[in-house]
């Protein structure tokens, strides 16, 4: 899965000039779905301004619910692109909420950084004060580009929530945006300012118990990126390196990432 690969290195470099975000280069949305394969399910649709933003509840078969994990995906793809990284938590006994921005999936409009920010605040207010939700210890968990949104929603809900899991997490839209056009570095890193960023949000969550999965292999987004997360985190915290490409902990390493999102207090 190519999560940013049409960052181009000329767009970057007029982007550096024009001191512009150009956030629609940073999302790839699709509209086709795939057959969602849980068992108990719950759509919903919020109105948000002229748009609609959707998200499911998937609920494990078990009726003690262990966790609520709110899922924020990568770049491409909606949710449904995701299961293969949601499908387990759900079977592990976790309440999982999978949200689908702006223009992703069933949503309508068109994502951007801000609206994404705020979107993801509104839809954080309804979930957490629903009664199947609001009796459950909360995690938040941001998947490639979706560290972005999960890292700044628990710093701004620090209070609410038990814990974060960033999978290969970028450390932020600067520094991938210069990953991929290595050339004009200086230039992105003066003229591009991300509106908000995992490596710096990540210092503001206290004593919150973190997890940060990583590769090595990853070509997508430098395994130096997730640990400049990390290690910018306090403590508690726990890193798994984790095998294969970009995304692929949850298969490769299926019962480590479980054992240790379990074993979050």
């Amino acid at each position: 899965m190519k999560a940013i690969n049409i960052l181009s290195a000329l767009f970057l470099f007029l982007l550096s000039f024009a001191h512009a975000q150009m956030d629609d280069k940073f999302y790839q949305p699709s509209k086709k779905l795939k057959p969602l394969e849980f068992s108990k399910l719950e759509y919903i649709a919020f109105p948000v301004e002229q748009d609609t933003v959707t998200a499911y509840v998937a609920k494990p078969e078990t009726k003690k619910i262990k966790k609520t994990i709110l899922f924020f995906h990568g770049a491409g793809g909606n949710v449904t692109t995701y299961q293969y990284i949601t499908k387990p938590l759900v079977d592990a006994g976790f309440q999982v909420v999978m949200i689908d921005f702006r223009g992703y999936g069933k949503s309508t409009g068109k994502p951007t950084h801000l609206n994404v920010a705020a979107d993801g605040q509104m839809l954080f207010d309804k979930f957490i004060n629903r009664p199947d939700i609001k009796n459950t210890k909360v995690y938040i968990y941001g998947a490639s580009l979706g560290s972005q949104i999960a890292t700044h929603l628990a710093k701004d809900n620090v209070d609410k929530i038990s814990g974060l899991i960033l999978d290969c997490p970028m450390a932020s839209f600067t520094d991938i945006a210069a990953f991929y056009a290595p050339q004009y570095k200086d230039m992105i890193l003066k003229g591009m300012v991300s509106p908000y960023s995992a490596k710096e949000d990540i210092k503001g969550l206290g004593t919150l118990s973190k997890i940060v999965i990583h590769s090595k292999e990853d070509k997508e987004v430098p395994y130096e990126q997730g640990k400049l997360v990390f290690d910018n985190a306090s403590q508690p915290k726990q890193f798994i390196e984790s095998t294969g490409a970009h995304l692929g902990g949850m298969q490769n390493n299926t019962a480590e990432i479980l054992k240790a999102i379990n074993n979050l207090p």
